[in-house]
């Protein structure tokens, strides 16, 4: 399965920024530094599967619902 790492990045943010969430925020709750939020919603890093799984409970989002975003 080939995920697109742009689009991905780009919902991680929509949804980010419907809650209201700063990249300083959200990197602060999952315990990573801001600049990798920021490559992760631009789709420039290929995303870790734990950080992905952080980044979902963080927005208390499943993942499927990351794709109608």
């Amino acid at each position: 399965m080939n995920i697109d790492l742009v689009e991905l990045g780009k919902n991680i943010k929509a949804e980010r920024n419907r809650q209201f969430l700063s990249q300083e925020k959200l990197a602060e709750l999952i315990g990573i530094q801001t600049h990798h939020i920021s490559k992760i919603e631009r789709g420039l890093v290929d995303i870790k599967f734990t950080t992905l799984i952080a980044i979902l409970k963080a927005l208390n989002l499943k993942f499927e619902k990351l794709y109608e975003i």
